[in-house]
Formats: C-alpha cells, structure tokens, sequence
C-alpha cells in the first residue's frame, strides 16, 4: 500500500484543519491506520490509531478531545480532524499503515511499516 497524507498549512491558534491520508495499491481496510508527528528536534509522536473498520480507536492524551480519527473505507481514506489547535500541535504529520492484530492498536512507530510523506501543520499563536 502506498500512503500520501495532505490538508496541512498555516492555521492560527484555535483554529481547525482536516488532514486526510489516501491509500492505493491494496485497499487500507486491510491495515490498522495511525497518525503519527515529528516536531523540530523531537522524536516520532503517536497521535492516534483507528482499526481496520473503524470501531476501535486510541488517542494520545495530549490531543483526547480536540482531534478525531475516522476512516472511509469504501474511498480508502483515513482523517484527522483537528480542532483547538494550540502552538505546540505545530509537526510534520504522518500516516501510517500496520497489519497488527484485529483488536490491537499500535502506538510505536516502528510497528508502522509503510508510511505516507508528512504534511507541515503550523500553528501559530
């Protein structure tokens, strides 16, 4: 499967931005879909993961409540919507693909073999 992650930019504090991820070459009901994000000079971040069809989600607790992950299987989409962004949500944002376990949501990245390029979100105060 191949990943490209898009729907980043420039948004002021408070703000929202909807970052999708597309799939193609096998369709992404078959994987377990995470985001991931990499601020300057930071390590990976788990941001959220949702399961092949949708029932089983995880957040990380930094962005519980403000971010929401949903997927659109039958378009082979995956979505991150982002609401009360705050300066420190500024990253390079990830999507990324497992074959994990049904009920089994990774939060390491390197359980994540195929990943999309990132998309910059900024978040400016």
């Amino acid at each position: 499967v191949q990943l490209q992650a898009y729907g980043g930019g420039l948004v002021q504090a408070g703000g929202s931005l909807r970052l999708s991820c597309a799939a193609s070459g096998r369709t992404s009901s078959s994987y377990v879909m995470g985001w991931f994000r990499q601020a300057p000079g930071k390590g990976r971040e788990f941001v959220a993961a949702i399961s092949r069809g949708g029932s089983s989600i995880s957040y990380a607790d930094s962005v519980k409540g403000r971010f929401t992950v949903s997927r659109d299987n039958a378009e082979n989409t995956v979505f991150l919507q982002m609401n009360s962004l705050k300066p420190e949500d500024t990253a390079v944002y990830f999507c990324a693909a497992s074959s994990s376990g049904a009920t089994y949501l990774p939060r390491y990245y390197l359980e994540y073999p195929t990943w999309g390029q990132g998309t910059q979100v900024t978040v400016s105060s």
